[in-house]
């Protein structure tokens, strides 16, 4: 009975193993990538095979070689005695124990290296950098791809010979080839020629350690400076050349234990083998500190400046930070009316909607039920064309969330085949609110109205998304799935069933079978529900879905939805990165992308914690209804991206293969920014004296507006809005932060990258403040909002009156020859069903704050009642001031209008045929008309036809 039921067991884990993988396969079939699954599985098999074999054999030809230079006698001890029961025991089994012993041995190296084969894949596949280390002139590939898998054979090859080494003694002494009791000799001379050979090739690869530990100096880290990397005076001078004698002494060694086999005497080899541990003392360990202590600590600034050069250039380089603009910014701290003038289409694009915090606004006023939720922790922000302007909007996307379904409505056929997908893309304007506070929605309710035209409003994969959802009926069968609620219905709701290409077919018992396994639910096999045209949908999440097919990229924690050519698309940016890039500082992943808004679902997802080269170089693009998922080379020149595409071919698209359409809803990604100004808070000292000393680092702003169940320590975000850097020639979308010196709090420097794609997409510009400033940073202007006597009572009658004051983000916007802070207030009922809504406004520039209920009015009021510009929350009442020009007449208008659209056709033909110079051109020309058309309406002529049904941004 007890054979049978193990046997049982044992086909059950074989088969669920079989479950696991099969579904596996039939995933990546459904997805189109069923290439990445055979590569990764080829590889790992290969691998496995290849060393598990290698490493059997090596084991078990040295045990076998042992069993065959036995001594055919040995004398009549007590110890061969005691053996001689052992020997007799074995015997009958001999063969069958160093068959296990091998094996077991064999399967344990096989599964060591089988996870390997990512270092195995970039090796074989590996780029070329064309950059080369200052110190051995070798490619950076070496370091990022070789230098991995050069080790890992060699510390496979030390776990051989260690293994060999151990079994060959127990296999000796067992059949008396060494004797510990013996009066006469203790090993026969075959014993000790074959201990000597294998003593012999464990010190010649403690040679080839010693000789391949100098490229590791490269790369090695260090507590001289947080996350360096690299040779530093004392590796150059004293550890360097001691590797290189220590190889040699090895190498010598080596050959006195293969002389050995000869001579039969452990003199010379044991003499060796002492010189060899000696000199890795003395010469290992005891000179390079000698050299630290008493050449380099005297003038270690000196002596380490030009290593310190090498690591501020390898790092700057290996995180993209080589190109940097910096300039010296005398900001302005006193106001004068019409100071914004010249920065008019900045102010008209600052953003007061916080992503962050009018997610439960959102959640109240476009939920429509219970089982539909938005984001929690933030919104995204992108740009849309509305009504011919290109505006930043909040986007959300309305999720299902199985989790609001009331309890006696939950069942497996409710979770798993009726509540099946969410509803709906929701935008709304980031720079206005309505007059009770409320986002201005240009794409909202179910189903779908608004300025996005037709699109497919259906969310089978999203980040809420089920675990699994079963979909898909016979022709004519009547609809399952719950659409969307629509009150006109008499059952309260719409039926849809879906017709998407993706998913995996489960209408077959053998598929049915498969995933009643996979998912530990025998309903799947069982129900009736389940039929000849369904199929199942799982890894919904895209970042997840990404992964999956990309198992080489480490990916931002941020995917973000737009609406493109009719279908909702998840925009997930994709990082390749490096632990090897030499010379380059560590970072931590984790922590450095870790600011006031990150949450477990927000986190970079990597592949490596700790990484030292990092490039943006994936886009890829989840379909929200299908599940498609599509790769596209961003950074086509980064080398580690063409390794993997070489090593999984034709799962990356070429960039030309992006659509104008989607090319306008790319980004700058938030976590390659993160990484950057993280590096950057010390790396933008380029003079090695001054980075030594480390007197001018700075550090991120802890984020001023947390507030107490927050952590006030945390790094303010990064924030995405449209703005215009001094010597930019017009406002772009952008990601901006600050800096402040490392103990003090007034700002130091300005951060801002282009983040909209076009010639100047991913150009970091800086403007670094005078190290006496009196511009205050971001703590030091939250303090001051919050002790301006007109602001503090404002905030106290608010609190008084039972609501909760939220801070919203504080912007920074290099306008107006300074620094100009703008924070929305927004108000929460603290009681009962509230939500946030934008109430008040406060700006300060140098000593002037001010709050009002506008951002017009609040910018008026700092600049002595003129700002001199308007904001995007509307045309405010006109101010008296010089006559206006004379109006152009309506025919101008129209044939300004004309300009627009054809300019605006002319720059998304160039765009499409990658030609950014005339795209450029064209965005020039469409501002020029623009403009005109705006000077030409108000100054009456005639009334322009509507605004056609907006397109997506074009990429600028």
């Amino acid at each position: 009975m007890l054979p049978t039921i193990v046997i049982l067991l044992v086909l059950a884990f074989g088969f669920s193993l079989f479950a696991d993988f099969w579904t596996d396969l039939l995933w990546f079939r459904s997805v189109g990538y069923a290439s990445v699954f055979t590569a990764q599985l080829g590889t790992k098999i290969g691998l496995f095979l290849a060393f598990g074999l290698l490493m059997a054999l090596i084991v078990g030809a040295n045990m076998l070689i042992a069993y065959r230079l036995r001594p055919g006698f040995r004398g009549m001890t007590l110890e061969q005695q005691s053996l001689d029961r052992y020997r007799m025991a074995l015997e009958p089994y001999r063969r069958l124990v160093l068959l296990l012993i091998a094996g077991g041995i064999g399967v344990l190296a096989g599964i060591s290296a089988a996870g390997q084969w990512r270092t195995w894949l970039a090796w074989r596949n590996g780029a070329r950098f064309d950059t080369r280390d200052p110190q051995f002139q070798l490619d950076v590939s070496f370091y990022t791809f070789g230098y991995p898998w050069w080790r890992f054979l060699l510390s496979f090859a030390f776990a051989a010979v260690i293994l060999s080494l151990i079994l060959t003694i127990a296999t000796h002494y067992l059949y008396g080839g060494l004797r510990l009791q013996s009066p006469g000799e203790k090993a026969t001379p075959a014993a000790q020629a074959h201990l000597s050979v294998l003593l012999g090739v464990f010190v010649l690869l403690k040679a080839g350690s010693y000789w391949l530990d100098r490229y590791g100096l490269a790369v090695q880290s260090d507590n001289f400076i947080q996350g360096w990397a690299g040779l530093k005076y004392k590796d150059v001078h004293a550890v360097l050349p001691a590797k290189t004698i220590l190889a040699a002494i090895a190498v010598i060694c080596a050959l006195l234990f293969f002389l050995n086999v000869v001579r039969r005497t452990w003199l010379l080899p044991g003499l060796g083998f002492g010189l060899l541990v000696l000199s890795a003392v003395l010469i290992g360990g005891v000179y390079p500190a000698i050299v630290q202590q008493f050449q380099v600590r005297p003038s270690e600034a000196d002596k380490e400046a030009p290593y310190i050069k090498r690591n501020i250039e390898a790092t700057r380089k290996a995180y993209g930070l080589d190109n940097v603009e910096t300039k010296p910014y005398d900001a302005k701290t006193e106001v004068t009316a019409g100071q914004l003038r010249d920065d008019a289409e900045t102010t008209n694009s600052i953003r007061l909607l916080d992503p962050s915090v009018v997610p439960p606004t959102f959640q109240q006023l476009q939920q429509i039920r219970s089982f539909y939720s938005f984001p929690s922790e933030a919104l995204d922000v992108d740009r849309y064309m509305i009504d011919g302007k290109l505006q930043d909007t909040v986007v959300a996307v309305r999720e299902l969330d199985l989790g609001g379904i009331p309890d006696a409505q939950r069942s497996w056929v409710n979770d798993h085949l009726k509540y099946t997908h969410g509803y709906g893309f929701v935008a709304a304007l980031g720079t206005t609110r309505d007059a009770k506070g409320q986002p201005v929605f240009v794409e909202s309710n179910v189903p779908p109205s608004g300025k996005m035209g037709q699109y497919e409003p259906r969310i089978y994969f999203g980040e809420k998304s089920p675990e699994y959802s079963i979909v898909g009926a016979p022709p004519g069968a009547e609809p399952r799935e719950l659409d969307y609620p629509d009150d006109s219905s008499p059952s309260g709701e719409k039926r849809y069933t879906y017709q998407g290409k993706g998913g995996v077919p489960i209408g077959s018992l053998f598929n049915k079978l498969l995933y009643t396994i996979k998912f530990r639910e025998e309903k799947i096999l069982l129900s009736s529900a389940v039929n000849s045209r369904s199929k199942i949908l799982y890894i919904r999440d895209p970042r997840q879905r990404v992964q999956k097919v990309a198992p080489w990229l480490t990916l931002d924690g941020d995917p973000y939805p737009a609406v493109v050519k009719g279908r909702i698309m998840w925009i997930v940016d994709g990082y390749t990165t490096a632990n090897g890039y030499p010379y380059s500082t560590r970072t931590t992943l984790g922590a450095a992308t870790s600011d006031s808004l990150t949450t477990s679902q927000r986190t970079v997802l990597a592949l490596r914690d700790q990484i030292n080269y990092i490039r943006n170089s994936v886009k890829a693009t989840v379909d929200a209804y299908d599940g498609t998922v599509t790769l596209y080379a961003w950074d086509e020149n980064d080398p580690v991206l063409k390794t993997w595409m070489s090593a999984f071919p034709g799962t990356v698209k070429p960039r030309k293969d992006i659509s104008p359409e989607l090319m306008s809803h790319l980004r700058y990604p938030q976590d390659l920014f993160k990484v950057q100004r993280d590096i950057f808070t010390r790396y933008h000292v380029t003079d090695p004296q001054s980075f030594y000393g480390g007197q001018d680092f700075w550090k991120v702003p802890a984020d001023p507006t947390q507030d107490e169940s927050g952590d006030r320590s945390a790094d303010q975000p990064p924030y995405y809005l449209t703005m215009q850097m001094p010597g930019q020639d017009r406002p772009t979308f952008s990601l901006s932060t600050s800096f402040v010196p490392n103990k003090r709090t007034n700002l130091a420097a300005f951060m801002a990258v282009n983040a909209q794609p076009g010639p100047d997409y991913g150009k970091i510009r800086v403007l670094e403040l005078s190290r006496n400033t009196t511009i205050p940073g971001p703590g030091q202007v939250q303090n001051n909002f919050e002790s301006n006597p007109e602001v503090s009572r404002e905030l106290s009658l608010l609190r008084g009156r039972g609501s909760e004051v939220k801070r919203g983000n504080l912007l920074t916007l290099p306008v107006g020859g300074g620094l100009l802070y703008v924070e929305p207030i927004y108000i929460q009922a603290a009681t009962g069903t509230s939500y946030p809504l934008l109430h008040k406004v406060v700006v300060g520039f140098g000593d002037q704050i001010q709050m009002r209920e506008t951002l017009q009015q609040a910018l008026d009021a700092v600049f002595q009642g003129d700002a001199g510009s308007q904001t995007g929350e509307g045309q405010q009442p006109a101010k008296p001031g010089k006559p206006s020009q004379p109006a152009p007449p309506g025919g101008d208008l129209q044939q300004a209008l004309r300009d627009a659209q054809q300019a605006y056709q002319d720059g998304q033909e160039a765009l499409k045929n990658g030609d950014f110079a005339k795209y450029g051109e064209a965005q020039r020309r469409l501002k020029e008309a623009l403009d005109r058309a705006a000077r030409a309406s108000q100054g009456g002529g005639s009334t322009p036809p509507p605004s056609p049904t907006p397109s997506p941004a074009p990429a600028g």
